[in-house]
């Protein structure tokens, strides 16, 4: 075999593994932006941050997700040298959990704390579905009362609203898993991965028509709409009766939210026995369940958060109802572990999807009550709740609103090199603008956007691939110093923005040269006020073509 063949054999495939994607430098900055002030919305209310590993032990995380019959399944695990299992963390709550029991002692409770970070599955990829995904969280931990659950909700409002989600274009939902398990239990449905399967069915409703869930109900669902099409989804083996008992639950949820929540926040604060009649109504509404400790436990709470809503001003009180967290017993969340009140965050305008139907955005983050998850280490009751935004998702959302324009910081302004022995020179220079244009607050701060400043690297006897370079990196400013330049004690400062509006209007080489498009012959000693008056026309010029 020849060299040359053993080469090309032996050379690597460079692939990106499936569902791991990569970002760019865009994505990045536009994501540090929105996750500062979803960051700020948090500190408001009086949360901070505490950090934890991406890797936990495999039985430290629980299996909250479906399908964990082994350690690898739902999650990406491996053995230490001591044969010990460890699991990429799947989500940040549960990793909470054994923070907050390993440090108990030492943490002030009620423990208010945010998280931001990756996060694992080991799923099939799909668009838009990955198997590595960031999310942000916040959590109380050791609140008992429903109070807690309302102001996470209220705070998940605020936050859509800070990163210019206008009100009617998102929607808080708040349900109760107890009303979930209550329902249940007064239909016969007992034994714990029925009732899951019976949960995530449910929760299948804003993608599937009834009929389709029905079947996930019942004996189970092939995709393809008959036996042997697509991939089969086993079912949950409920009876028709007890099929038929959910479906009726599903109507009266539907009313619930649609008429006597919004009803009652009419009248709260104005009519109280009116409002009191409303939620009255919702409580022998589910009577043809039978009784159910759960189930009335779950409504009570409801009411509760509805009520404290509706009095900090997030169900606007009046003629018309606003509401901004929205109590709906048809809420489902997936997860294993929520014991109590269950919310998400739901986005109501209008996409396109892959397959070119226009359909509702949906959620972007859910979160609940989870009683139970740090009790597994303690022995001993420990309250919590907490809220997860997808990050990536909501950063689709923000794009499809237009509320997530290019970031802040443009390409870098490019110091050229004209002459290699003067590299000091131009490192002095480039050092100067950055320490200029990026001055500092007396903590050490920035006072402003970064404005980069980048020394050419390549091969300065080619200065048009420098220009060529600057154009692709879309810096907005090139420094140019030439030997005859610098033995008049001048620079060239040029506008590239400027050179290439100018370039579009001169069609004759010779008009081009004589323009010099956008050059500035400057003293060495105004560089820096050269560049910074350039930069404020550009961003003058900017700000009047957007408003055009």
């Amino acid at each position: 075999m020849s060299d040359k063949k053993q080469k090309k054999q032996s050379k690597l495939k460079a692939r990106l593994a499936r569902g791991f994607p990569d970002r760019s430098p865009a994505d990045i900055r536009a994501t540090d932006l929105m996750m500062g002030k979803i960051r700020q919305v948090y500190e408001r209310f009086g949360f901070e941050p505490v950090e934890t590993p991406m890797v936990e032990y495999t039985d430290a995380l629980g299996k909250f997700l479906p399908d964990q019959d082994r350690p690898n399944e739902g999650v990406f695990s491996f053995q230490d040298d001591d044969e010990q299992w460890l699991s990429l963390r799947y989500d940040l709550t549960a990793p909470l959990a054994r923070h907050v029991a390993e440090n108990f002692n030492d943490i002030q409770l009620p423990y208010r704390t945010y998280r931001a970070g990756w996060v694992f599955r080991n799923e099939k990829p799909g668009p838009g579905r990955f198997r590595q995904f960031m999310q942000f969280d916040a959590d109380i931990v050791g609140a008992p009362g429903v109070q807690a659950d309302a102001e996470m909700c209220m705070m998940m409002a605020d936050t859509m609203e800070a990163l210019g989600i206008p009100r009617g274009q998102y929607v808080i939902r708040v349900n109760n898993r107890k009303v979930l398990d209550g329902v249940m239990e007064a239909i016969g449905i007992t034994e714990s991965a029925q009732k899951l399967t019976v949960l995530r069915s449910l929760d299948k409703l804003d993608k599937f028509a009834w009929e389709e869930v029905a079947r996930l109900l019942g004996e189970g669902r092939w995709d393809g709409g008959k036996e042997g099409e697509g991939d089969y989804t086993p079912g949950a083996n409920l009876t028709s009766s007890q099929i038929d008992n959910l479906r009726r639950f599903r109507d009266f949820a539907a009313r619930v939210a649609e008429t006597y929540f919004p009803d009652a926040a009419r009248f709260l604060g104005k009519e109280a026995e009116v409002a009191d009649r409303q939620y009255d109504e919702v409580r022998k509404g589910f009577s043809f369940l039978g009784e159910s400790a759960s189930l009335q436990d779950g409504i009570e709470e409801l009411i509760a958060i509805h009520r404290m809503a509706a009095a900090a001003g997030y169900v606007k009180i009046g003629t018309e109802v606003e509401e901004r967290v929205k109590l709906d017993p048809s809420v489902i969340r997936g997860l294993e572990y929520y014991t109590g009140p269950v919310f998400e965050a739901e986005l109501l305008f209008d996409v396109t999807n892959e397959k070119g139907q226009k359909v509702q955005f949906g959620s972007v983050g859910g979160g609940g009550r989870y009683d139970g998850l740090v009790s597994r280490f303690m022995g001993q009751p420990v309250p919590a709740t907490g809220f997860s935004i997808g990050v990536s998702r909501l950063m689709t959302a923000l794009k499809n609103l237009g509320k997530l324009g290019a970031s802040e910081i443009s390409g870098p302004i490019l110091i050229t090199i004209m002459d290699r022995d003067r590299i000091g020179d131009y490192a002095k220079m480039a050092q100067e603008l950055r320490t200029a244009l990026n001055p500092l607050d007396e903590n050490g701060q920035p006072l402003g956007p970064t404005i980069p400043v980048e020394l050419f690297q390549g091969n300065p006897k080619d200065f048009p691939k420098q220009l060529r370079y600057a154009d692709r990196r879309g810096s907005p400013i090139a420094i140019i110093q030439g030997g005859n330049e610098k033995e008049a004690g001048q620079i060239i400062v040029k506008d590239l923005i400027e050179g290439k509006r100018i370039a579009q209007t001169i069609t004759d080489n010779s008009e081009w040269r004589e323009a010099k498009a956008g050059e500035h012959l400057v003293a060495e000693a105004e560089l820096v006020v050269t560049v910074q008056r350039i930069l404020l026309e550009q961003a003058s010029d900017a700000a009047i073509g957007g408003d055009a």
